[in-house]
C-alpha cells in the first residue's frame, strides 16, 4: 500500500517575523537565566525571595547588553 508523505495535505503557516523576532528575544533572555544554578532550581523556599534573585538576574543582563 502506497502512503502520501504527510506533509502533502498541509497548508502553508502564515509567519509573523516581527512576533518570530520578539519570541527570540525572549527565549534568549531565559535560556541567560538558566545559567543562574539558584533560579535554574529553585532552592529557594519564598516565592518573594525567587522573585528578588530573578530581578537581580535581570538587572545584572540588562546592564551587561551594551
Amino acid at each position: 500500500m502506497y502512503r502520501r508523505p504527510a506533509t502533502a495535505d498541509l497548508r502553508p503557516v502564515s509567519h509573523d517575523s516581527e512576533d518570530y523576532k520578539n519570541r527570540n528575544v525572549v527565549e534568549r533572555f531565559f535560556n541567560r537565566m538558566k545559567n543562574w544554578r539558584g533560579l535554574a532550581t529553585r532552592y529557594d523556599k519564598h516565592a518573594v525571595v525567587y522573585r528578588g534573585g530573578v530581578v537581580l538576574a535581570a538587572v545584572l543582563d540588562w546592564l551587561k547588553r551594551p
